[in-house]
């Protein structure tokens, strides 16, 4: 029997190179395996096709027994939270989207206060992640952070209502806002471009902070560059849904059909559907560092200036520091009050004595 020789280990690289530019292939494996998650917000009046949206975004049904409500329930409607969450595998790699909507949001006749359960539901999310953080236990900690904020703006107006400056202006430093022009095939490619610049000066006009797209790095290839220039120059994206599978030209394509020809959601040249999604898949990674480098530290060290004591709401957090200052001033002036009264009944005492007296404190 012939002694079997232990099989020699074989540096599988060239001599002088150590192996570390592979660490990029270990991180990529691990992430695979990992999965990611991403949550994603949708805000915006009803009727403006954001289930639609979504849908045909990620090639998924969310929203399968939705109920539509009349006039009549819409009066007093308050604005509800719902997330579902989907689990969505493409070619190995898993994503756990969570899309939150936000039905009822502009539908009552009274809008005041519509928006303030979507700030609370936002907040609430880096709340439970801080708590999370600062535990025993942090390995698997669950990100519900809201890391995308589509806001769909009406394609009816003339720009921006006062109910989407008022709302923005409420989010903007809490998360990644991306404006949305919706149903854009209602309007014609110059009607298009004007609402597109209306919009854009009135965020600048009124101080909006909206998620701008990073600039390409220099050592990136020219293709990459110039999609990231048509990306921005796009911004609001002016897009259209739809789940629907209409015959045109020959092949099937996703699209509306009208008596004058079809819509295809996924033509570059009839709107930004592509364009947005391109977006999305590709500046994800973005999305979620500035969401955690940003946001959500914005959040922490305000938390933390606190020390540690939670705030439902930053408005009621600016009232409840403003009449506490003011009952300490007044404090502060009863006292002093009191002490000019003891100081001028010591003075007419000593006075009346010809003596000076002493005090005990």
């Amino acid at each position: 029997m012939s002694k079997q020789q232990p099989t020699q280990f074989i540096n599988p690289e060239t001599p002088g190179y150590v192996g570390f530019a592979n660490l990029p292939n270990q991180v990529h494996r691990k992430s695979v395996k990992k999965g990611f998650e991403f949550t994603l917000m949708v805000v915006g009046e009803s009727g403006l096709g954001k289930s639609t949206l979504i849908n045909s975004l990620f090639l998924t049904d969310l929203y399968p027994e939705r109920v539509i409500p009349g006039a009549a329930e819409k009066i007093e409607r308050t604005v509800q939270i719902e997330a579902s969450t989907v689990e969505i595998e493409e070619r190995g790699v898993k994503l756990r989207l969570t899309v939150v909507d936000t039905p009822g949001y502009g539908d009552a006749i009274n809008c005041r206060d519509c928006f303030k359960t979507i700030i609370s539901y936002i907040d609430e999310q880096f709340e439970r992640y801080l708590h999370d953080e600062s535990g025993l236990n942090r390995r698997h900690i669950i990100d519900n952070r809201v890391h995308c904020c589509f806001y769909f703006i009406s394609p009816f107006g003339h720009g921006l209502k006062p109910l989407d400056v008022a709302f923005m202006k409420a989010i903007h430093n809490k998360v990644n806002i991306v404006p949305v022009i919706a149903k854009a095939d209602t309007l014609t490619l110059k009607e298009r471009e004007r609402l597109k610049k209306r919009i854009l000066d009135e965020i600048e006009e009124h101080n909006i902070k909206i998620y701008h797209l990073p600039d390409a790095e220099s050592d990136e290839d020219e293709d990459f560059k110039e999609q990231t220039r048509l990306l921005k120059a796009s911004i609001p994206f002016s897009v259209v849904g739809s789940n629907q599978l209409i015959e045109a030209k020959g092949k099937k394509v996703r699209g509306r059909l009208y008596p004058w020809g079809v819509v295809e959601v996924e033509n570059p040249e009839h709107n930004d559907f592509l364009k947005l999604r391109t977006m999305l898949i590709t500046h994800m990674q973005d999305l979620q560092e500035v969401t955690q480098d940003l946001h959500y530290e914005n959040f922490r060290s305000e938390r933390l200036k606190r020390g540690g004591r939670k705030v439902e709401n930053e408005d009621m957090n600016k009232d409840q520091i403003l009449l506490e200052k003011e009952a300490e001033l007044r404090r502060m002036q009863e006292m002093i009050a009191r002490m000019q009264a003891q100081m001028q009944l010591q003075m007419q005492g000593g006075d009346g004595d010809g003596a000076v007296h002493g005090h005990h404190v």
